[in-house]
C-alpha cells in the first residue's frame, strides 16, 4: 500500500503541474485574450480521461477538462497514442463549447504505459468563418462559423505534422497570433510530461497511480455526504431566453433539479429544438455549466475532479437548444449555456441561500471590434467579456463589477492596454447607476457603462442576453435591469443592439457597453433605513426611489426622518 503522506504529496504535486501549465502558457501566449484575459484552462486526467487536477481559468472549461482527454482516446484508442504525440481539437459537440475554443492534449506514458492525459483548453482570436473573431450570432450552421477541427495530431511521436499547422494557420485572420497560442499551450505540455516524469522517478509509478484513484474516490465520498446535508425534494423553475435569432419570439426554458439522499439529478427535457441561428449550446458545455452551480452548492473550496461529480446525474435531450448536434451553429453557445445552469441556480437559491445568490447579469455581453490598425497597418482584434452586476444574498448586498459565473477568473483589459494597443480611445468606464439595479432587503450590485470611441473603421460583433428579461430577485426581492449595447454614429444617430455580426462601424462612432444590475433580495423595505441613506449619499439611488422604493424618507436627503419613515413602512 502507497504510503499516505507521499500520496498527499503526490495530490498536491499534480495540481502544481496543472497550474505551471496554466502558467506557462499565460506567460508565452501572444494573444491578449489568452496572456490578458486568461480565457484558457488547463489540467491533468488519469488514463481514463478522468479529471484529477486543474488550475484556476475558466470554471466551464474545467468543467469540461474530461470531455476534452477522451476526445482522443476515443478517436485513436489508447493503442493508438505513442508518446510524443500532441493532438488538437475544437469539435464542440464532442469538446464542448465553439469553434474559437481550441484544445491541446497530450497524453504521458510511462515505460509504454499512459499514465495521464493533459489538456490545455483556450479561446483562439481567429479561425476562420464569416466574420472577423469567427464567432457571432448570425450563422446558420457551423461550416460558416471557422475552421472545424476534429481530433488530428499536430505531433506525432515527436514530430510536428507541417501540413496541419499550415492549414490552421491559412485559415486565420490572424495566424501570428494562432501560431503564438499552439506554441504556448504545447509548451505547456511538453512542461507537464517533464514534471510527471520526475514525480514517477521520486515517488514511482505505483505511488502516482494509486494518488490518482485515491484523488476520485475522496471526491466521490465528498460529493455524497455534502448532498446528504442539502434540502431534499424536488425543485423547478423557468425562465424566458429573449429570442431565437430566427424569430423575435422569446422561448420558455425550464429544469427539473432533484435531490436525495442518492441522487443529484438535472433534468433539462421539455426545452425549445435547436434553431438555425447560433444560439445552440452543446452537451459537453450545458455540462460543464451545471456542474459549476453544482459544485458551489455542494462545496465550493472543493477541488474538482470527475469523483466528485459522479454523483450528478443530467438529463438532456438529443437536438434540443442545450444539446444541439451538427451542424447546428453553435457560435455563441455561451449565451444558452448560462441559462442551463442559471435555472439549476433559481430552482435552489430559495432553498441553499446560503451558497446561492439572487439571479446575475448572466451574459459574457462579449464583443470584437476588429479592422486594420492604422498605426501600423496590421490587423487587430479586441475580443473580451464585460462585467455586470451580481444578485444579492439573503445577508449581503450583490457584487458589483464582476463577470459571469462561467468565467471565473477572466480579467478585462485595462483601459490603459487598450489604448495603446488599439485604435481605440476609452472614453468612459463606470458602474450604471443610470439604469440601476434589483431593489430588496439587500439590492442588487450596479452593472458598468464603458464607451469606446473609435480612431479607425471597424467590425463590430456582439452578442448580449438579459436584454429582454432582467436577473431575477428572491423573497420579494425585485428584478435586475437589462444587458445591451449602443452604438452612437459621428453623426448623432443612435441605435440600441443585442445581436450583430460584422456591423460597419466608422472612425469617429462610438460603442457604448451597457450591463445589468443584479436581482434583489427581500423586500425593499425591510432594507436598513441606514443602508438606504448610505445608498442616496453614494448616488447609488435618489431621494425620491428611497421614499417610494425602499419607504424611507429624509431630511434634505442627508438625515433620516424616523417618524415619516415608521408610517410609511406601516402602510
Amino acid at each position: 500500500m502507497a504510503d499516505l503522506v507521499e500520496m498527499e504529496i503526490v495530490r498536491n504535486s499534480l495540481i502544481a503541474i496543472a497550474e505551471e501549465m496554466f502558467t506557462v502558457t499565460a506567460k508565452t501566449s501572444k494573444s491578449p485574450i489568452i496572456y490578458d484575459v486568461l480565457d484558457f484552462s488547463t489540467g491533468l486526467t488519469d488514463a481514463n480521461g478522468d479529471v484529477v487536477s486543474q488550475a484556476t481559468g475558466i470554471p466551464l472549461f474545467i468543467g469540461m477538462l474530461d470531455f476534452n482527454a477522451k476526445a482522443p482516446l476515443t478517436k485513436f484508442g489508447k493503442d493508438g497514442l505513442q508518446p510524443g504525440d500532441i493532438i488538437i481539437v475544437n469539435d464542440p459537440y464532442i469538446s464542448g463549447t465553439h469553434l474559437n475554443d481550441v484544445a491541446i492534449i497530450a497524453p504521458f506514458f510511462h515505460n509504454d504505459e499512459l499514465l495521464a492525459v493533459g489538456v490545455n483548453k483556450g479561446h483562439y482570436y481567429d479561425i476562420g468563418g464569416m466574420v472577423f473573431g469567427s464567432w457571432g450570432p448570425k450563422g446558420a450552421e457551423v461550416y460558416q462559423e471557422g475552421l472545424f477541427i476534429p481530433p488530428v495530431k499536430l505531433y506525432e511521436e515527436g514530430r510536428l505534422n507541417k501540413d496541419v499547422l499550415d492549414l490552421l494557420i491559412e485559415n486565420s485572420r490572424l495566424p501570428s497570433y494562432l501560431l503564438g497560442d499552439i506554441e504556448a499551450q504545447t509548451a505547456s505540455m511538453k512542461l507537464a510530461e517533464k514534471r510527471l516524469h520526475t514525480l514517477v522517478s521520486k515517488y514511482g509509478l505505483d505511488t502516482v497511480k494509486a494518488t490518482m484513484e485515491k484523488i476520485q474516490r475522496d471526491g466521490e465520498t465528498v460529493a455524497w455526504s455534502r448532498i446528504k446535508t442539502l434540502p431534499k425534494g424536488v425543485f423547478t423553475a423557468e425562465d424566458y431566453y429573449d429570442d431565437s435569432g430566427v424569430a423575435e419570439d422569446p422561448m420558455k426554458l425550464t429544469v427539473k433539479v432533484e435531490i436525495r439522499d442518492d441522487k443529484f439529478d438535472v433534468d433539462l427535457s421539455g426545452n425549445p429544438p435547436a434553431v438555425r441561428s447560433a444560439i445552440n449550446t452543446t452537451y459537453p458545455a450545458t455540462v460543464a455549466a451545471v456542474r459549476i452551480v453544482y459544485a458551489a452548492v455542494l462545496d465550493p473550496h472543493m477541488r474538482y475532479c470527475q469523483g466528485f461529480v459522479k454523483p450528478l446525474r443530467i438529463t438532456i435531450p438529443e437536438n434540443t437548444l442545450f444539446n444541439a448536434k451538427k451542424p447546428y451553429p453553435v457560435g455563441i453557445y455561451w449565451e444558452t449555456m448560462t441559462y442551463a445552469a442559471d435555472l439549476v441556480w433559481k430552482a435552489l437559491a430559495p432553498h441553499i441561500p446560503d451558497r446561492l445568490t439572487a439571479g446575475h447579469f448572466l451574459s459574457v455581453v462579449a464583443e470584437t471590434i476588429a479592422g486594420i490598425n492604422p498605426r501600423n497597418n496590421e490587423a487587430f482584434a479586441l475580443v473580451e467579456p464585460n462585467p455586470g452586476g451580481w444578485g444579492a444574498g439573503i445577508d449581503k448586498d450583490g457584487e458589483s463589477g464582476l463577470v459571469s459565473f462561467a468565467d471565473g477568473e477572466t480579467f478585462i483589459t485595462s483601459v490603459e492596454v487598450i489604448e495603446q494597443r488599439y485604435p481605440i480611445v476609452v472614453e468612459r468606464y463606470q458602474f450604471n447607476i443610470e439604469d440601476g439595479t434589483g431593489h430588496g432587503k439587500y439590492r442588487g450590485g450596479f452593472g458598468i457603462v464603458k464607451d469606446y470611441r473609435l480612431l479607425a473603421d471597424a467590425e463590430f460583433t456582439t452578442a448580449v442576453n438579459r436584454s429582454k428579461f432582467p436577473p431575477w430577485g428572491v423573497d420579494g426581492g425585485m428584478p435586475g435591469t437589462y444587458n445591451y449595447m449602443v452604438i452612437v454614429r459621428s453623426n448623432g444617430q443612435q441605435t440600441r443592439v443585442r445581436k450583430v455580426s460584422g456591423e460597419q462601424l466608422r472612425a469617429g462612432d462610438l460603442v457604448s457597453i451597457r450591463t445589468a444590475g443584479g436581482g434583489g433580495w427581500g423586500d425593499p423595505k425591510q432594507r436598513d433605513p441606514e443602508k438606504v441613506l448610505e445608498d442616496v449619499k453614494e448616488g447609488y439611488i435618489t431621494a425620491e426611489q428611497a421614499l417610494k422604493i425602499y419607504g424611507v424618507a429624509l431630511k434634505e436627503g442627508r438625515r433620516i426622518d424616523w417618524e415619516q419613515t415608521r408610517k410609511l413602512r406601516e402602510k
